[in-house]
């Protein structure tokens, strides 16, 4: 009996305080919500002509254009949420970037009500945990500005009272993007990748990754946002198709392309400093960092399929096909 009624206050309607809607994950998150559950949204953006969508006909989404940084003006509003998903982030330099990603979020989690809101979902970035799922010193050390404030907000969650009812997600590399939604950092190079794949097929490097598509990190969200991890689970979820290495990856897009590889050249870290330096190719500390590290890998990560949901682009030709690469 009390399953049954946890599961039935778990589709009544929430409360949702949405922020980073404008982006490309924020919008795979709101139409996923809207299709999927009941909830109504509260969605701050500073800028509500980046919205893709028609939400003035909607009515279960409310705008408010306003900063991350002038939070405390709705301390009111913040108190009646039930759920609220962090999903905003600033790219560009100090201090914005500090402001918005760190003070701003603990600004707003630290004004939710305990005994209203029944969980916080934050995204932090998987880039700032090492392969056991820990927080990686070196992400705190030299990362750019933005890892360092990921990682600087992530440490600084247990400060917080509401901190027993977040769940940190931590996405992958994040794919996606089309006419109604901006596309990631990523896919919007997709199409010039493929296109040197005839040198780099002949490439062969030690390396690893997840990715995930925006629209499966939103099935995994919306899945969270109604059912919350239990009391001995983890609140940690990173979101990722099963780890790829970099050679299995050419290799399927070479696949799908229908390129064939006659042979493959060991880019060592040798040679690859030898380009580098030879190029006179000016490289970060956290880039270089990167380019040792090579295996961006974690336990565990979560996919929709591991939730018994139909996944969207679980694979490499997925993701070419729905990139609008064509085949062969």
């Amino acid at each position: 009996m009390s399953e049954s009624i946890e599961s039935l206050e778990s589709r009544s309607p929430q409360k949702i305080f949405v922020t980073g809607a404008s982006g490309c994950i924020g919008h795979y998150l709101v139409e996923q919500l809207l299709a999927d559950t009941p909830h109504q949204l509260v969605l701050l953006v500073r800028n509500p002509a980046k919205l893709l969508f028609n939400w003035q006909d909607e009515p279960r989404i409310e705008v408010i254009q306003d900063d991350i940084r002038n939070i405390a003006a709705y301390a009111d509003r913040l108190a009646t949420v039930d759920t609220a998903i962090l999903a905003a982030t600033s790219w560009g330099g100090a201090p914005e970037i500090y402001d918005i990603n760190v003070t701003g979020n603990h600004q707003l989690m630290a004004l939710l009500h305990g005994d209203r809101c029944r969980q916080v979902l934050y995204f932090s970035t998987a880039s700032i945990l090492d392969s056991d799922n820990r927080p990686l010193a070196e992400a705190g050390e030299i990362g750019t500005d933005y890892i360092r404030s990921k990682y600087q907000c992530y440490l600084q969650l247990p400060e917080l009272a509401i901190y027993p009812k977040i769940t940190t997600v931590f996405p992958t590399l994040v794919f996606g993007g089309d006419k109604d939604k901006p596309y990631s950092h990523i896919s919007a190079g997709i199409q010039d990748v493929t296109r040197w794949m005839g040198l780099i097929r002949f490439l062969k490097a030690d390396g690893s990754f997840h990715f995930a598509h925006g629209r499966d990190i939103a099935l995994v969200v919306s899945h969270l946002v109604d059912h919350p991890p239990g009391p001995q689970a983890s609140r940690q979820v990173v979101i990722g198709n099963p780890a790829l290495t970099l050679n299995r990856t050419v290799e399927e897009v070479c696949h799908y392309l229908g390129l064939r590889i006659f042979f493959r050249i060991p880019l060592s870290l040798w040679l690859a400093d030898r380009i580098i330096d030879g190029f006179n190719i000016r490289m970060a500390e956290w880039d270089r960092f990167c380019l040792n590290y090579r295996h961006f890998v974690y336990n565990d990560p979560v996919h929709p399929e591991k939730l018994g949901l139909s996944p969207y682009c679980p694979t490499v030709a997925d993701l070419m096909r729905i990139s609008g690469v064509l085949p062969g």
